[in-house]
């Protein structure tokens, strides 16, 4: 009976214990510019945009976001040149938008990932430079 009892309490203990590990927080497990996204995956990595690229891509993946609202701020060379939103869905949710490219649009390119409170959780920048 004693030795029930004891298992019985630490069970008791282990159920009722903090389990902080399992708080899980927002986050952009990854980002990317990349050439083209298939199957919800980017292709490649861009490092830099090539003369002569018509349209690049740009890739995140979010965790534990869900219910709430994400944007892309597509910028060039300070200027926002587009914002996109999306509704996250799942706790896992994979997202791109894409900026069609001009041939005078040389410069820094950045994509701020933004969350429904105005902050920027990430900001990644490639180049496009001239021919």
């Amino acid at each position: 009976m004693k030795q029930l009892t004891r298992i019985v309490m630490a069970l008791a203990l282990v159920v009722l214990m903090p389990l902080p590990a399992m708080s899980a927080e927002a986050e952009v497990s990854r980002a990317q510019f990349t050439t083209a996204v298939l199957d919800r995956e980017p292709t490649d990595e861009l490092m830099a945009i090539e003369p002569g690229t018509e349209k690049v891509f740009f890739f995140t993946e979010l965790r534990n976001m869900d219910g709430t609202t994400v944007v892309h701020r597509w910028s060039l060379n300070g200027t926002v040149m587009a914002e996109v939103s999306f509704n996250v869905r799942s706790s896992r949710w994979r997202v791109y938008s894409s900026k069609n490219l001009s041939p005078e649009w040389r410069g820094d390119w950045v994509v701020e990932i933004v969350d429904e409170a105005g902050t920027v959780m990430e900001t990644n920048t490639v180049g496009y430079s001239a021919e």
